[in-house]
Formats: structure tokens, C-alpha cells, sequence
């Protein structure tokens, strides 16, 4: 069975330390492909200031000429509230799956909708985030070894980028030179977006 990497996320806008992840996790976790799920409208975060269709467009700028990187629309095309467990059900099952994290987002893993049959059904592996440590919630740690299960660590060296960050520096006019891909800051600016 091939292993597809799948990372959600708001991608509001989509940035480097992103792709960096996505190509990291294709390559040190010998996934066939890296799928990254734009959200239609997560349950847990602040409203998101660009549309479904901006951020969908931002990450297929991003990941051109990045082989073994898609994005997957299963979400924005499902529209509502976003769960992961509604997103994992809806898969094909011709693969096996493993969710990629950062230890910021594996802190919270277990106030997740249905958290348990995630963790059953996809195997999770975490990239370091600045300032957080890897380790799971004892809950979690407790039933990934009723499963027998380990969680996979991402080697990545950490990219102090975030995308609250950029979006505050192109509301004040700043740069954001290296944040984020050419093609991505000319269609915020085309599309006069985070002003």
C-alpha cells in the first residue's frame, strides 16, 4: 500500500516553512505523495481573512514545480465545519495515511473531534516547532501503545515563519522577501489581500 503524508492546515496565506515541511516529510518519511488540505472553516481558529478559493489558489502557486506535493480540496469541496475524522472517513482507502503535525498542534491532538479513531486510522508524525517540546499529551501516548503504535518524528529544522506573522507585516506594508513563494505575494498583492 503507497503512503500518502496529509497536511492540513488554514493556509491563510500559504508560506514557506509549509512546503519546507511537506517536501521534508516526502522525502524522510518515503511518502509516494504529500497532500495539502486547505480547511473550509476550522472549528478551533479565528475567522480566516482570505476566501476558500484564494488559499486554494495560493497553495497550487506554491506547490508548482514541487513533484510528489497536490493539494486536496476535500474540505472547501465539503464545505461546513472541519473535522479531521470527517476528512480521514471520506479518503479513499487504497492508501495508508500519515498525518502530519507540528508539536504545537500535537499538544492539542487530544481536544480533537473523535481524536481516538484519528490515531487509529492514520499514523502521526511531528515536526519540532520553536519553543515546543515533542511529546504526547499522556493520553495520547497511552493509546497509541494500546495500538501499538509509535509516533513518527519529522526530522525538520524549525522555520520561526508564521502565517499570523505575515499577514501582519503586509497589513503594515512591510516585507515578507523569503516568507513566501514570488507567485504567492504577487497574487496577494493582485488580490489586494491581508491590508
Amino acid at each position: 500500500m503507497k503512503r500518502i503524508g496529509l497536511l492540513g492546515g488554514s493556509f491563510d496565506p500559504v508560506h514557506v516553512a509549509h512546503i519546507a515541511l511537506a517536501r521534508s516529510a516526502l522525502q524522510a518519511l518515503d511518502l509516494a505523495e504529500v497532500q495539502l488540505i486547505p480547511a473550509a472553516n476550522p472549528w478551533q481558529r479565528a475567522a480566516l481573512h482570505a476566501t476558500a478559493q484564494q488559499r486554494r489558489d495560493m497553495l497550487e502557486l506554491a506547490i508548482d514545480g514541487h513533484p510528489g506535493l497536490a493539494v486536496n480540496p476535500i474540505e472547501i469541496d465539503r464545505g461546513g465545519a472541519t473535522y479531521t475524522i470527517d476528512t480521514l472517513r471520506a479518503l479513499p482507502q487504497d492508501a495508508r495515511y500519515v498525518w502530519l503535525l507540528g508539536a504545537d498542534q500535537l499538544a492539542n491532538f487530544c481536544t480533537w473531534r473523535d481524536w481516538q479513531d484519528i490515531a487509529r486510522q492514520v499514523d502521526l508524525a511531528v515536526a519540532t516547532r520553536p519553543g515546543t517540546a515533542l511529546s504526547a499529551p499522556p493520553a495520547l501516548a497511552e493509546h497509541l501503545r494500546s495500538l501499538g503504535r509509535d509516533l513518527q518524528e519529522l526530522p525538520f529544522s524549525p522555520m520561526p515563519v508564521s502565517a499570523s506573522q505575515i499577514r501582519q507585516r503586509l497589513a503594515q506594508g512591510e516585507s515578507t522577501e523569503g516568507l513566501l513563494d514570488p507567485a504567492v505575494t504577487a497574487y496577494i498583492a493582485a488580490h489586494h489581500l491581508y491590508r
